[in-house]
C-alpha cells in the first residue's frame, strides 16, 4: 500500500488538474485493473519530449499493472484538433493520417512497455457510425456548451471562420472514451475541454465517468511557445544522440528546471542539487538523462567532447566527405549541391546571414567561385561541417 501511495503522489504531483481527485483515489484503490487512455492525432509523424510528459505517466500506470490504451486518432486527425487554433486546420486525408501513424507505436514504446501497450485506431469505431449514430452523438451536447470552449468562443465572437465539423471534434474524441470504457484519460492542459466531454458522454451512455487528468505542456526551445515540430522548437524522441545533446544546450536557462521535472525521472532533490551548480553543467546533465532514457548513455562522453570541440571552433574529425567532379563552383551552387541549401536563394540568405565558412574563413560574396581542386572544409552555422574534395 505504501508503494501505491507513493506512486499516486508522484502522479498527482505532476498533474495540473484532476477531475475529480476523490474519484481518482477511489478507482486507484479499488483493486480493479483500470483502462488508462491517451489519444494522439497523427498530423505529424514525429513525437518529441513534450509528448513524453504524458507517456511517462502512462508508464507509471503500466508499472502498477493497469491497461494502457494509446489511441491514434487517424479518424479525428482528418479534422485536426482545433485546440488553441484561431483558424480552421487544413483537412487531411485518411491515407495521410495513417502514414503519419506508422511510426507512432515504435516511438511511443521508447517509453512504454511494448508488451503491455494496446494501440487502437479510432477509425475502428468512428468510421462505422451511420448518420443516425452521428445525430444521436450530436444530441448529447448543446451548441452553447461547445461555445464555452475559449478558442471556439473567441473565433465566434470575432467573426472568424468556425466550421461545423470542428464542433464535432470534441464529441468524436469523447466518444473514444465511451467505446473503450476508459477509467482514466490523461492529456495536456490544452486538452481539458475535450477530455471533460468524454467524461460527460460516458455518463450519457450509461457508463461510469472517467477520471480526467491534465498535465503541463512543455515549453519549446524558444522558451515561449509550447514544444511543437511545426515551430521547430522541439527535441525529437528519434533525434540523433548528438542532436539531443546540442538541443539540450539550447534550452533557455529559466525553463531548464521544468524540463528536468517533466521530461526525466529524477527526484526533486536530485533536480534541485543539479540546478544549484553551474548552469552549463546542468544543461549537460539534462542531455545525459536524455541519452540514458532513449539512446546509449555510453556515447555521452564522446558526444560531449565533440560538442565542446565545435564550440571551441575546432573541426570535428568524423565529418562527411563529398567528392565532386567540378574543378570550381559558384558558392551558391556548391551549397545546394552538398545539401546545405535547397535553392540558390536560400544559399544567398545563408551567406548574407554570415552562416558560411570555408576553412574557417567567413564567406560573404555570393558571386565567389570556389576551387574544388585543393579540397577544403565547409561549415554552415556552428556545427554542420562537410569535407569537399575533387573526384
Amino acid at each position: 500500500m505504501n508503494d501505491l501511495n507513493n506512486s499516486l503522489e508522484v502522479i498527482k504531483r505532476k498533474a495540473v488538474q484532476i477531475f475529480s481527485e476523490e474519484d481518482f483515489e477511489k478507482k486507484m484503490k479499488s483493486g480493479k485493473k483500470l483502462i488508462i487512455k491517451l489519444g494522439a492525432d497523427p498530423s505529424r509523424p514525429d513525437l518529441h519530449i513534450g509528448h513524453s510528459v504524458v507517456l511517462r505517466v502512462l508508464k507509471q500506470f503500466q508499472d502498477m499493472g493497469h491497461e494502457v490504451v494509446f489511441v491514434i486518432g487517424d479518424f479525428t486527425g482528418m479534422i485536426g484538433d482545433p485546440s488553441g487554433k484561431n483558424k480552421t486546420r487544413p483537412a487531411l486525408t485518411f491515407e495521410e493520417t495513417r502514414k503519419s501513424a506508422e511510426t507512432y507505436f515504435e516511438q511511443a514504446t521508447k517509453i512504454l512497455d511494448k508488451t503491455k501497450t494496446r494501440i487502437a485506431f479510432n477509425s475502428e469505431w468512428l468510421s462505422k457510425m451511420n448518420f443516425a449514430d452521428v445525430i444521436q452523438l450530436a444530441s448529447k451536447y448543446t451548441v452553447a456548451r461547445m461555445l464555452e470552449r475559449d478558442d471556439f468562443k473567441n473565433r465566434f465572437e470575432n467573426n472568424l471562420p468556425l466550421s461545423l465539423h470542428e464542433l464535432f471534434y470534441p464529441l468524436m474524441q469523447g466518444y473514444d472514451s465511451v467505446e473503450l470504457k476508459a477509467d482514466i484519460e490523461i492529456g495536456g492542459t490544452d486538452q481539458t475541454f475535450n477530455l471533460l466531454v468524454g467524461r460527460e458522454l460516458q455518463k450519457d451512455y450509461g457508463q461510469e465517468s472517467q477520471v480526467v487528468m491534465t498535465f503541463p505542456l512543455l515549453v519549446g526551445l524558444d522558451g515561449k511557445e509550447k514544444m511543437s515540430k511545426s515551430l521547430d522548437n522541439y527535441i525529437g524522441l528519434t533525434d540523433s544522440p548528438f542532436v539531443k545533446f546540442e538541443k539540450s544546450m539550447k534550452i533557455p536557462d529559466q525553463v531548464l528546471k521544468q524540463y528536468f521535472e517533466l521530461a526525466t525521472d529524477l527526484s526533486m532533490d536530485e533536480i534541485n542539487e543539479i540546478m544549484k551548480g553551474d548552469i552549463r553543467e546542468a544543461h549537460m546533465a539534462f542531455a545525459k538523462e536524455l541519452l540514458k532514457m532513449y539512446d546509449d548513455v555510453q556515447e555521452f562522453e564522446a558526444i560531449k567532447e565533440k560538442y565542446l570541440k565545435i564550440a571551441r571552433g575546432d573541426v570535428p574529425e568524423d565529418i562527411e566527405e563529398i567528392n565532386l567532379p567540378d574543378s570550381s563552383l559558384n558558392i551558391c551552387e556548391l551549397l545546394v549541391k552538398i545539401g546545405f541549401a535547397t535553392s540558390k536563394s536560400e544559399a544567398k540568405r545563408q551567406i548574407a546571414g554570415n552562416g558560411i565558412k570555408i576553412n574557417g574563413v567567413l564567406e560573404t560574396d555570393i558571386n565567389q567561385e570556389i576551387s574544388i581542386n585543393d579540397g577544403f572544409v565547409i561549415q554552415f552555422g556552428k556545427n554542420k561541417f562537410k569535407k569537399i574534395r575533387k573526384k
